[in-house]
This record gives structure tokens, C-alpha cells and sequence, in this order.
């Protein structure tokens, strides 16, 4: 049996990983960790999700449920997912960050601290999003810049950074195509006289509106053609889904950084 520790536990990702896991057989709650100052700390984090008692309140404070775990599971803000991490690794515990809105230096921090751990990093824990970015890097590497690249995406009201942690990676991917530096090409929006497009320009564009869950957009736009690619998640429970089979790779896994193509390779693989 995997015990495993939510952090993130009452937010919308958390919920949804938290209904799914207390329904499985090979893996149980056994801390869920919400924000400081929130009326649903010391509450039963399974009367909190819907699916009755299972024993476990929830606290503010990692350190004091650490122990009780074998891996950790962030969907929290990105300064507690970083500190979260480094207790994870004082403990030994195995970790699975689908936490977003990372800065580079949190990256970085997050990917030494795999020197010691097994820990999964992913901005989108889906299937169909992970190939998404893989088919971008593909596509930007042989269409090269004589095509006009656009990033889209698309969330829900609530969601707080932007552009989404898989815009990041699919612009990180198109980049990695061209064998340019982001930094060269890369436009957030666009507003008043700007005049004509620029050669090498990624546009990015985040739409915030209602309950959508999750759409990704890449368009390459050439003259006389216009190829497009898009991922949308019908449902937060894919996301879970991911985040569950995540948990599930990691066991028995050496120390080290691993992501969604390392997850989806072992799945093959096993089939």
C-alpha cells in the first residue's frame, strides 16, 4: 500500500486527486496538508472531498504529517511547493510536483533536490497534453521560422498564473526546435500599434474565463497554409488520472528528475 501525502489538498487539483486515490486499492491518504488560516483545517479530509471519514484532518503544517508518508503530492503554491520538496527530501520521501507557476530558479532547485529523491515534475499531468508538446518541438524543428507560431491557451477564472505551465513547456519545446533562445522570440499578447509581425515571434495569448477546465492551442501559420494542434481536458479527472499513475511510477524508482515522457514510456512498455 503507497501512503501518500496530498499538499494543495483542498484545491481543485487536490480534491480531484483525493476522491480518486481514496477509492483505489494500492495506494491511501494518510496526511493532507491546506493553507494557514482556511476554516477547513482540523476537518476530515475525507468529509471535506465527499466520500465520507478516513481518519485524516487536515493540518497546515507538512513537517507534522511527514513522517507518516512514502511520497508526497504537490499541487500547492509554488514557494510551498519548493520548501515542501526540501523537507521531502530530509525524509526520503518520493515526490510528484504538478504544481505550476514555477520560476526557473524554483526549477532549479527543485530539479538538484532530485539528487537525493525520485521525483516526477510535471505542469500537465495528462496524456494528450505531454504529446501535444512533443508533436510543437517536432513540427517547429521542420516547419523552422517561415511559419508564424501562436500559443493559445485557455482556463478557468480561478486559475492564478499565466501563461499555464503547459503554455510554458510548449513554448520551452517550440524553442528547443528552432535551437534559439526564448527569450529572442517569445511576445506575451499583443495591444495599440505594434506594426507588422516580426519573423521568429511566438505569440502567447492566455484566455481566463467560466469553469473551462483546460484548452492548448499551437498554430503554425505559413503563406497559403495554416497547420493547428490542440489538447482540451474535458475534465479535471484527467489531470488525477495522471497524478495517480505518477504516484504508481515512482516506486521502487533510483533518485532522479523524471517527467511525463519517463511515465508514459514504462506504461508502453508494460502493455
Amino acid at each position: 500500500m503507497i501512503r501518500v501525502i496530498l499538499s494543495g489538498a483542498a484545491g481543485r487539483m487536490g480534491r480531484a486527486v483525493g476522491k480518486l486515490m481514496a477509492a483505489c486499492d494500492d495506494m491511501t491518504i494518510v496526511g493532507a496538508v491546506g493553507r494557514p488560516g482556511r476554516g477547513y483545517l482540523g476537518m476530515d479530509y475525507g468529509e471535506l472531498i465527499g466520500v465520507g471519514r478516513i481518519g485524516v484532518a487536515i493540518s497546515a503544517d507538512l513537517e507534522s504529517v511527514l513522517d507518516r508518508g512514502d511520497t508526497l503530492v504537490e499541487f500547492s503554491t509554488p514557494d510551498a511547493t519548493v520548501a515542501h520538496v526540501q523537507l521531502a527530501v530530509s525524509r526520503g520521501l518520493s515526490a510528484v510536483v504538478g504544481t505550476t507557476g514555477l520560476s526557473p530558479e524554483q526549477s532549479q532547485t527543485l530539479a538538484t533536490a532530485t539528487a537525493r529523491i525520485p521525483c516526477v515534475v510535471a505542469p500537465n499531468l495528462s496524456v494528450g497534453a505531454h504529446l501535444l508538446t512533443t508533436i510543437a518541438r517536432m513540427l517547429s524543428s521542420a516547419l523552422g521560422e517561415g511559419f508564424d507560431v501562436e500559443v493559445l491557451e485557455t482556463h478557468h477564472r480561478f486559475k492564478q498564473d499565466a501563461p499555464s505551465g503547459t503554455a510554458r513547456a510548449i513554448i520551452n519545446a517550440i524553442t528547443e526546435g528552432r535551437a534559439r533562445p526564448e527569450a529572442d522570440q517569445v511576445v506575451h499578447g499583443r495591444h495599440g500599434r505594434v506594426g507588422p509581425r516580426q519573423a521568429g515571434e511566438i505569440g502567447v495569448h492566455a484566455i481566463r474565463a467560466g469553469d473551462i477546465v483546460g484548452d492548448h492551442t499551437v498554430m503554425f501559420g505559413g503563406l497559403g497554409e495554416r497547420l493547428e494542434i490542440t489538447h482540451r481536458a474535458h475534465s479535471v479527472e484527467t489531470f488525477a488520472h495522471g497524478t495517480l499513475r505518477a504516484v504508481r511510477f515512482l516506486q521502487g524508482k533510483p533518485p532522479g528528475l523524471y517527467g511525463m515522457a519517463d511515465i508514459i514510456k514504462t506504461v508502453t512498455s508494460d502493455e
